[in-house]
């Protein structure tokens, strides 16, 4: 095969790469067959034209591939699939002026083993102590972690 021919299946490659990362999601047959004309265009090169040819072709497809997936997303058109929001959103963080060890209150809900709680007023999620706690039964506060509480059944 001639060099003209190598240069064609390096091409329809890279084409076939960049449809897989811009239009078609995951692996499909289009990043497959990409991969493929490259991985072919090299072994046509090492087998007709020798090994100095091959490894020029190979250095030729490690280099430009990489690269022509990174300038892509530098562009307009590859700026819009990338997310440039940051996430600012925060866990609720418990009041601990209002919630102390000791205290107790009522599950909501069935704790199994998390669930929500009311101790002093507040609404919060909490963990037993491994045990399922049914609904309104009378608990108390074992522990306080940044954004849950651990709590245990009262004996009656």
């Amino acid at each position: 095969m001639s060099i003209l021919a190598i240069i064609l299946l390096i091409l329809l490659g890279l084409v076939l790469l960049l449809i897989e990362f811009a239009v078609i999601p995951g692996v499909t047959i289009a990043g497959i067959g990409g991969f493929l004309l490259l991985g072919g265009s090299v072994w046509i090169a090492f087998s007709e034209h020798g090994t100095v040819s091959g490894f020029i072709t190979l250095g030729i497809v490690l280099l430009i591939a990489p690269a022509m997936v990174y300038y892509f997303f530098k562009t307009r058109a590859g700026k819009k699939m990338i997310l440039n929001k940051n996430i600012d959103g925060k866990i609720n963080l418990l009041r601990h002026d209002k919630i102390a060890i000791g205290d107790s209150g009522k599950t909501i809900g069935r704790l199994a083993p998390m669930g929500k709680v009311r101790v002093n007023g507040e609404v919060v999620e909490a963990q037993s102590t491994g045990a399922l706690i049914d609904h309104k039964t009378e608990i108390r506060v074992l522990k306080i972690e940044s954004n849950k509480i651990i709590v245990e059944p009262l004996k009656k």
